[in-house]
């Protein structure tokens, strides 16, 4: 017996349902023209980039080296806030909440500047009571300073 094995492609005819493989559409092409293009386009602005920073460390550019300097100056120089900050944590950490408040009060009163920070460093107080003292003691240390800001405080971490 013979056994006729029917290869459609043989005869010019092709499956119903199957896609011929030469019409893919535009979308493989694209998709193989990127493949190619990317990695090179990638390369060449990286290295384009890195190209014009200026390695040396001199800076050619006054305005830039200025910048810099005020930077530093900054840094080195602590905002008045932050500094207050870690004087009343010292201070809640050594005597108590309390003591902390009526420093923080005040210092706002001293330097109405600070009175904008008024809230944030009564919250951050707030949250270092807690960790000290639990939230139950902490909270028995709040008063109205900078609109209650220190029970926000003790309520947010406690």
């Amino acid at each position: 017996m013979k056994h006729s094995i029917n290869h459609p492609m043989r005869h010019g005819r092709r499956p119903a349902g199957r896609p011929a493989r030469h019409s893919r559409g535009p979308a493989l092409r694209i998709g193989r023209s990127l493949a190619l293009v990317l990695p090179v386009v990638l390369v060449l602005s990286g290295t384009l980039a890195v190209s014009r920073v200026n390695w040396s460390g001199d800076s050619a550019d006054p305005a830039l080296a200025a910048s810099a300097e005020n930077v530093s100056s900054r840094t080195a120089a602590r905002a008045p806030h932050e500094a207050l900050r870690d004087e009343l944590l010292i201070e809640l950490q050594e005597k108590d909440p309390g003591a902390a408040l009526t420093h923080l009060q005040e210092a706002v009163n001293d330097r109405p500047s600070l009175a904008k920070h008024c809230a944030s460093l009564a919250r951050s107080l707030g949250r270092a009571a807690v960790r000290v003292y639990g939230p139950t003691r902490a909270q028995s240390y709040a008063r109205p300073v900078c609109d209650t800001s220190f029970a926000s405080g003790v309520a947010q971490f406690g």
